[in-house]
């Protein structure tokens, strides 16, 4: 079964730091692109890009609200995705997603260079709270 978990949220004080971890299982993230996604609350589900990697290139792009604190990265060895979040804002309070780009349409790259939308993508893990206090 091809599955993405997602761990590492939690609950943080404003400039404090969490990384968010995304296991696949039943694929190789090798030659995939994987991408981050975060609901705020009383938002509509996955519609924030954050930020995406292409692991064969290690190409990353960013979200402009993440960049300079947020760093995505990968571990072939573990076939995880990582994302490093620092000085975590209140605004960043969500629930964080990974999913698999859809090979179909982008091969092993990130979309058009960029994070791209929700369309994007196809396997989606179950999502880990984020909370950051201010």
């Amino acid at each position: 079964e091809v599955q993405l978990v997602e761990s590492g949220g939690g609950l943080v004080q404003a400039g404090g730091s969490l990384r968010l971890s995304c296991v696949a299982s039943g694929f190789t993230l090798h030659d995939q692109a994987i991408g981050w996604f975060r609901q705020a609350p009383g938002k509509e589900r996955e519609t924030d890009g954050v930020s995406c990697i292409s692991t064969r290139d290690v190409f990353t792009y960013y979200a402009d609200s993440v960049k300079g604190r947020f760093t995505i990265s990968s571990d072939s060895a573990k076939n995880t995705v990582y994302l490093q979040m620092n000085n975590l804002k209140p605004e960043d309070t969500a629930v964080y997603y990974c999913a698999t780009v859809k090979v179909a349409l982008h091969g092993s790259r990130c979309p058009q260079r960029s994070v791209g939308t929700p369309d994007d993508y196809d396997v989606w893990g179950q999502g880990t709270q984020v909370t950051v206090s201010s």
